[in-house]
């Protein structure tokens, strides 16, 4: 196999400058009790960018609402402490010579009630609606929504103050925000419900309100995904024509780059066209798109529990043609950073051989 040399030409667009195209994927990893980062998560993150990351996107953080996770250990991006080890964090990968963004993250209705840290706090969602298709609580109310607005402008303003390099949403895999794009979980009747436009309403506030909150030239990175979480075949769109209408608001709304979330890259979106998601986003939307979606492993996606997943060479010729072409502008990497965090160095020098192979062990500590 050939050096896939399109991963290491630099990034450059109005917002944003980086070495090559290779974005840590946000993993979630709950190694920060009570919700705080600590020394072991700020060195975790600065050997991947000392391993050649150009651009780091944290694990999905809570924002300021108590039910914005489900878990003691997720980390929260509200609060002095948590913001401290944020800082933390933040100061060891620019040290290490990274660039490294927060995901601001609402979990929703994949909460359920009487998860920590805060027990007593109901999951909430557009219509109250949960991922099953149930109705499971009351629809949020406006002044709720607005609440909720809020806090995401707060923790974009506090990730530009502490030092970050810019801030993604996460608008993917069902969580809240995804919630508010899909028609069986958003059966609103007013402004934030309806067709295909109007469900995006609720991000179209939330990113406006994080473009005030932070000025014109910081950038917000927009995640979505075709998929859910638990159910792989749902779709938001099923036509470029719909996608179109989808991104159009967003972009408008202030979204510099999108990231659009695949299992497999190498899969086309829609029939009659070899472009994947990303790809359609870029030509649609004219801005950068990263791509994501088993990069380097040799077998296909399979749950968390398998006993084992190989990485290496698998695809990244095709990958290398896709970036060459200009298909899509980054591609982000997540297991194989888990097992192997010099995974580009290795890569860009021609030592693939000595790639640590992922396993599933991986996934119970931070190293």
């Amino acid at each position: 196999m050939n050096i896939p040399l399109s991963l290491f030409k630099p990034f450059t667009s109005d917002k944003l400058t980086l070495p090559n195209r290779i974005v840590m994927a946000p993993m979630t990893r709950g190694f920060s009790p009570s919700g705080v980062p600590g020394p072991d998560v700020a060195d975790y993150y600065r050997l991947r960018a000392a391993g050649g990351v150009g651009l780091i996107i944290t694990e999905g953080t809570g924002i300021n609402h108590p039910s914005s996770v489900s878990g003691e250990n997720i980390p929260l991006f509200y609060g002095e402490e948590a913001l401290q080890g944020w800082a933390n964090v933040v100061k060891a990968v620019h040290d290490a010579g990274g660039k490294i963004m927060p995901q601001l993250w609402h979990v929703g209705t994949a909460r359920r009630s009487g998860d920590l840290p805060n027990a007593e706090a109901h999951p909430v969602s557009p219509s109250g609606i949960s991922m099953a298709g149930e109705a499971a609580y009351e629809p949020l109310t406006e002044e709720e929504i607005q609440e909720l607005i809020q806090a995401y402008a707060q923790a974009a303003a506090d990730a530009k103050r502490i030092g970050f390099d810019g801030i993604e949403l996460h608008g993917a895999h069902g969580y809240l925000i995804d919630q508010f794009f899909w028609a069986q979980t958003n059966r609103r009747s007013d402004k934030y419900g309806g067709d295909l436009v109007r469900r995006t309403q609720f991000a179209v506030e939330v990113i406006e309100a994080c473009r005030a909150a932070v000025g014109p030239d910081f950038p917000i990175v927009l995640r979505f995904s075709q998929w859910k979480m638990g159910s792989y075949e749902a779709r938001l769109v099923e036509s470029p024509e719909e996608l179109k209408q989808f991104l159009e608001p967003l972009s408008a709304a202030g979204v510099d780059i999108f990231h659009c979330s695949t299992r497999r890259f190498w899969l086309p979106e829609f029939e009659g066209s070899d472009l994947n998601l990303a790809g359609w986003t870029q030509k649609i939307t004219g801005k950068p798109a990263i791509s994501v979606g088993s990069v380097g492993l040799e077998a296909e996606f399979v749950e968390r529990g398998s006993e084992k997943q190989e990485t290496g060479d698998a695809h990244l010729d095709l990958l290398n043609d896709k970036m060459e072409n200009g298909e899509f502008d980054l591609i982000a990497l997540g297991r194989v950073l888990l097992s192997d965090p010099e995974w580009p160095l290795k890569v860009k020098e021609g030592h693939n051989a000595d790639i640590i192979p992922f396993t599933s062990e991986v996934l119970s500590k931070l190293h």
